[in-house]
C-alpha cells in the first residue's frame, strides 16, 4: 500500500517530544506531527492535544518511501473538528458572517486556555 500526499489517515501516538508527536501508521510506516503542524495557533503544551496510545486523524504532507516515514499535519483536521462541534454553525451553514460572529467567542476561549496553562 502506498500512501498519497493529502490523504487523511488514522495513526497511533507512540511518543510525545518537545518538538512534536511520533506516530505509527499501517504497513510499517512511522510519522511525525511537528509542533508547527498541530494547530494554526501557538502550542505551548503538546500533551494537551495528544496522549500516548491515542488514535488520531492526520493529513499526509510528506512521504519518505525509502525510510517508510510520513510527515503529518492535524492543522486542518483540528479546525474542522472545532467547527463541527459548534452546532450553531452546522445549523446556519458555514459562511463569513457566522465566522465573524463566532470569532470573539473563539478568542475568549483561547485566552482562557492560555491563562489556565500558565
Amino acid at each position: 500500500m502506498k500512501y498519497k500526499i493529502d490523504e487523511i489517515i488514522n495513526v497511533t501516538v507512540s511518543s510525545i517530544v518537545p518538538y512534536g508527536v511520533f506516530v505509527n501508521a499501517d504497513y510499517g510506516y512511522t510519522g511525525l506531527i511537528h509542533i508547527s503542524e498541530i494547530t494554526g495557533g501557538y502550542v505551548k503544551d503538546i500533551s494537551k492535544y495528544f496522549k500516548k496510545g491515542n488514535i488520531v486523524e492526520a493529513k499526509i504532507i510528506g512521504i519518505d518511501e525509502k525510510e517508510k516515514h510520513l510527515s503529518l499535519s492535524t492543522k486542518d483536521i483540528m479546525f474542522d473538528q472545532i467547527i463541527s462541534e459548534d452546532s450553531n454553525l452546522e445549523e446556519e451553514g458555514m459562511g463569513f458572517e457566522q465566522l465573524r460572529d463566532k470569532l470573539p467567542e473563539w478568542i475568549d476561549i483561547t485566552k482562557k486556555e492560555l491563562e489556565n496553562s500558565k
